[in-house]
């Protein structure tokens, strides 16, 4: 009998290691995730990037080392790769951050590639965006520096539902540095609250209801309802 937690563990732990595997190989490729589905056929991996040549390689030479890989490094039967684009590039924390960490390894200044980072998630849309840069950045020393634009949840379901997070590292003479990339998507906050103003009512109109007249000329004392106008 097959142990159900042990099973979705090793296919949890797969995953990661295969994650963790493409993100460090394929980081220039502005890599953004994988998923993988078993399948009757075999086991198919989709990887989004978004630069999907740099994946596939001449040829699909890439693609094939990937396979041959993926079948004995990570035990994945008859591995069937798809490389396709991802979806909104600039809201992704993983490819923004891989993006800020290829510039800091370019040569750009730390303060102005983290500024231009932050302007393009703005651009697209996003509530909110946060970046942190450590390492020796200025001096001997090491520090980091945050720079951050509109509202990026810490806590909260919030947290959960509408923020990304990513990290990266880029490789520089001084050193390693950390970048640290957080958008908050532009989806409706669950604690944000819209008041409405009531209608302004129409002057000159006067809607009566359910009241009644009294017939004073009536002698038995008969209500009567008095028309709606």
């Amino acid at each position: 009998m097959v142990n159900v937690k042990k099973y979705f563990l090793q296919k949890s732990m797969t995953k990661v290691m295969v994650d963790e595997y493409l993100a460090k190989q394929f980081y220039m490729a502005e890599y953004a995730g994988v998923d993988i589905i078993k399948t009757p056929m075999g086991t198919r991996i989709v990887i989004y990037a978004s630069r999907p040549a740099m994946i596939i390689g001449k040829g699909g030479k890439t693609i094939k080392q990937l396979a041959q890989i993926f079948e004995k490094l990570f035990n994945l039967e008859n591995p069937q790769i798809t490389v396709t684009n991802v979806d909104n590039a600039e809201l992704n924390a993983r490819v923004m951050a891989f993006r800020l960490a290829v510039a800091l390894e370019k040569g750009y200044h730390f303060r102005r590639a983290a500024f231009i980072t932050i302007r393009r998630i703005m651009s697209a849309g996003a509530l909110g965006a946060e970046v942190i840069v450590s390492g020796k950045i200025t001096s001997e020393r090491a520090k980091y520096e945050k720079l951050k634009e509109g509202t990026v949840y810490k806590s909260g379901n919030s947290l959960e539902t509408m923020v990304d997070r990513a990290i990266a590292i880029a490789t520089l003479k001084p050193g390693i540095f950390g970048v640290e990339v957080l958008i908050t998507k532009p989806l409706r906050p669950i604690d944000k609250i819209e008041l409405k103003e009531a209608p302004a009512s129409v002057s000159g109109e006067v809607t009566v209801t359910n009241v009644k007249i009294i017939d004073e000329n009536n002698t038995g004392g008969e209500e009567q309802n008095a028309p709606q106008s």
